[in-house]
């Protein structure tokens, strides 16, 4: 039937272990992030670097970290990049199993320390749905009496094993600011790479794939018309922490988003829920 248990990681980290006949996949409390999560009889679908040394308070290099309340670097330059929720520990709640399949909800707690960073009432949910696909949504629910604002992305390491030799396609028809300048209009419906990519991505269509060595990686995405591609290439690998320096050639990033013009503005009792989905296509 499989099991779902929670375990703590040798650097004191919590997490989540699940192991079905479908999935093995482990998701840590502080983030909400997934680092791990294999179908049965198939390769890996998340990338993490070996540098990370899984410390309590960094966000963990790889898997699928969570950018919220704000993707990038903020208005404020001593605030963290990517937002603070991805070093938060995050509360588990519900967590089923039903036909193989499991369903877990973590809730972000946000301290009175991070009120400083986000001082409005809403709540955030992370959903996992973990069968042969994984299925991540972050959950937004605006409890205040006004309007909120918001830019979001699940930042999701992929292993390519050859960045060479990688192949992304679902691209036709969409536009991308590259760098800060842009937008810039997509050339056909495929990226290759032999240079750092960093893409926001917009009026994108809601499939992608990656053609890699081992397999197409088939990756969706619900109520977002935005997404970030990034490989840091060579000289970019060299400043970053916790990646070592070839890590390049072996990751990619493609990433749900709700950034730029598909920025998040929440009405008061309104909910939103970013998804995305990835599998090996057969």
């Amino acid at each position: 039937m499989g099991s779902v248990t929670t375990k703590k990681h040798p650097n004191g980290l919590e997490y989540v272990d699940v192991d079905t006949p479908l999935c093995k996949a482990r998701i840590f409390l502080q983030g909400a992030q997934i680092d791990f999560f294999q179908p049965v009889g198939k390769a890996p679908l998340l990338w993490v670097s070996d540098a990370d040394e899984y410390q309590p308070g960094s966000g963990i290099r790889g898997g699928i970290p969570v950018c919220w309340p704000w993707f990038g670097m903020s208005d404020n330059p001593d605030w963290p990049q990517h937002g603070f929720a991805r070093t938060c520990i995050w509360a588990l709640g519900s967590v089923q199993m039903k036909n193989q399949a499991v369903e877990l909800k973590l809730t972000l707690n946000i301290s009175e320390e991070d009120k400083l960073y986000w001082p409005h009432d809403t709540r955030v949910e992370m959903l996992f749905t973990l069968t042969d696909t994984l299925t991540v949504s972050l959950k937004n629910t605006n409890l205040a009496s006004y309007p909120v604002s918001l830019t979001q992305a699940l930042h999701t390491y992929f292993p390519v094993k050859d960045i060479h030799q990688l192949k992304a396609t679902g691209f036709e028809g969409s536009k991308y600011i590259e760098f800060g300048e842009g937008p810039f209009k997509q050339n056909g419906d495929e990226v290759l790479f032999n240079k750092e990519t960093d893409r926001v991505y917009t009026q994108l269509a809601d499939v992608q794939a990656l053609h890699t060595p081992d397999g197409i990686i088939e990756v969706s995405r619900e109520n977002s018309h935005s997404a970030v591609l990034w490989n840091p290439w060579i000289d970019k690998s060299q400043r970053l922490s916790r990646f070592n320096s070839d890590d390049y050639q072996t990751m990619v990033c493609l990433e749900a988003a709700n950034v730029l013009e598909d920025k998040l503005t929440l009405a008061p009792d309104e909910t939103h829920m970013l998804t995305t989905k990835i599998g090996w296509k057969s």
